[in-house]
């Protein structure tokens, strides 16, 4: 079945999503703030009046109607003292305050009634004005009555042997009094409401000035660019926007906080972007020359092959003893950046019975013989330092140690290995009487292919990955290791915990 297009035409309107640009603006926080103020402090205000008026009204009406009570009792015994007497030579004979109403209506006799006028004159009431009170006789004691052009009374009926006595006093002094205390309530009011609104204004923008700097700053930051190359992040909400003892101010320093933070993470991030670099320039380094070094040799047997294979002979093994010199070198510095990366990955490592002091002992014992100008010493205790730790790693961290002592020491120099037991640790130390370490690179001596001899030579520059391994098999042993140096005093201390570590992570095992 088709559907027609009239017929699935959408009336303008119905059912249209809302264009975007015709949305109200939220309202600012400043604004919801002022207008929630002032709507509650009205509401208070308008609940005080009208409790106020209700209050002033019942007082007003209750010494209304001791005034009429009084009335009516003079009034009452000027009537019976003076039968037929007028009304209004009763009203000016009583002592009535101005405004007071008086109706006598006598058994068989007319109704008569006047009003006392502030001058101590009488005006009669007309035969509208009487029959109209003489309607809410039927009424209680004391009642409200309206009479044309006098206004409204409040009014008290007697009856007494042979006549009706009516009293009434006019209610223009409470509705005045009423009408003035809300006037002045609402002039009042609505002058606090103004005054109310630039207070809290000001109050508020005052308040909320700490945390405009707050969005400043961090449109400031995100206009920098921080994806690449080194970045330093400088701008910071000032100290006395960002006092932690008010609200606004700790969102102040949460912020500088975050960009410390983040700006640090930015620092290591570019350190470690320099020290790959220089990792990938190192290493690279390290495995041209062997890979040159195989090239080179491969390149002079295969030329001496082809010009004379008889005499190629004599040049082919010196070139093969070279090429697998450089191969082994070339393998070992793999090996080497292997080890590290599977350290870095909790890999690499099996736990077991380690004796530290016997270890000391066969290192040095290793150490000799390469370095027989040195002066090698060993200090360990009778009771031997036995940790749970993985032994061959360990020995090769003390191999390191020690080359390291003989490499970059002069002859002559004396190195001493201890071993000691403190408390929960157990610490070795290499210790060496030469120069000492540059200052320049202190700080990155365990880092990968650092070295004190900058110029990479063979017998003395090394590969530098010795004390970056050292550094990672410690760790993984969940010790530490550390260097104090000044010339003439060079130690090494590592630091391992004589109980293994137990963790939920990671492949390392007990044997």
């Amino acid at each position: 079945m088709t559907q027609t297009a009239d017929s699935a035409t959408v009336p303008a309107g119905a059912g249209a999503p809302a264009d975007p640009s015709h949305r109200r603006p939220p309202w600012t926080l400043q604004r919801r703030l002022i207008l929630t103020v002032v709507g509650i402090v009205s509401l208070i205000l308008v609940l005080v009046a009208v409790v106020t008026s209700a209050v002033l009204n019942n007082v007003l009406e209750e010494r209304l109607t001791q005034q009429i009570r009084g009335a009516l009792d003079r009034l009452t015994i000027a009537v019976q003292q003076s039968p037929g007497v007028g009304a209004g030579t009763a009203l000016r004979e009583s002592t009535v305050a101005p405004g007071t109403l008086l109706l006598v209506q006598e058994d068989g006799g007319p109704t008569l009634g006047a009003v006392l006028e502030l001058d101590g004159d009488t005006v009669p009431l007309d035969d509208t004005q009487i029959a109209g009170i003489a309607a809410d006789l039927s009424r209680p004691t004391v009642s409200t009555v309206s009479l044309d052009g006098l206004g409204d009374f409040t009014v008290g009926v007697r009856r007494f042997d042979g006549a009706t006595v009516v009293v009434g006093i006019s209610r223009e002094e409470i509705s005045a009094t009423v009408g003035q205390m809300l006037t002045a309530m609402g002039i009042l009011t609505a002058g606090g409401l103004v005054l109310l609104a630039a207070a809290t204004a000001w109050t508020i923008r005052v308040g909320l000035a700490p945390l405009r700097d707050v969005a400043e700053t961090a449109t400031r930051v995100s206009r920098i660019p921080l994806d690449q190359g080194e970045v330093t992040i400088t701008q910071r909400v000032p100290e006395d926007r960002a006092d932690p003892g008010t609200e606004v101010g700790q969102v102040g320093a949460a912020l500088n906080t975050l960009l410390d933070h983040v700006a640090a993470s930015l620092s290591a991030r570019q350190q470690n972007e320099e020290r790959m670099r220089a990792f990938v320039a190192d290493a690279s380094h390290e495995l041209r020359t062997p890979l040159a070094s195989i090239r080179g040799y491969s390149e002079l047997s295969l030329r001496a092959l082809k010009q004379d294979p008889d005499a190629a002979a004599q040049t082919t093994g010196p070139s093969l003893e070279r090429i697998q010199a450089q191969s082994l070198r070339m393998t070992t510095l793999v090996e080497d950046l292997l080890l590290l990366a599977r350290l870095d990955e909790g890999q690499e490592l099996v736990h077991g019975t380690a004796d530290l002091t016997r270890m000391a002992v066969e290192a040095v014992g290793d150490a000799r013989p390469a370095g027989p100008e040195h002066h090698w010493l060993v200090d360990v205790e009778e009771t031997p330092v036995v940790i749970t730790g993985d032994a061959g790693r360990l020995q090769q961290v003390l191999a390191n140690l020690l080359a390291n002592a003989r490499t970059h020491t002069p002859s002559g120099t004396s190195i001493t290995t201890s071993v000691r037991r403190e408390g929960a640790d157990a610490v070795v130390r290499v210790h060496d009487d030469g120069p000492g370490v540059d200052p320049d690179i202190a700080s990155e001596l365990f880092e990968r292919f650092a070295r004190a001899d900058r110029s990479r030579a063979r017998n003395t520059g090394g590969t530098g990955l010795g004390l970056s391994i050292a550094r990672a098999v410690v760790e993984a042993h969940r010790g530490s290791i550390r260097v104090d140096s000044t010339p003439g005093d060079t130690t090494f201390t590592v630091r391992l915990p004589v109980e293994p570590v137990v963790t939920t992570t990671g492949s390392l095992s007990v044997q």
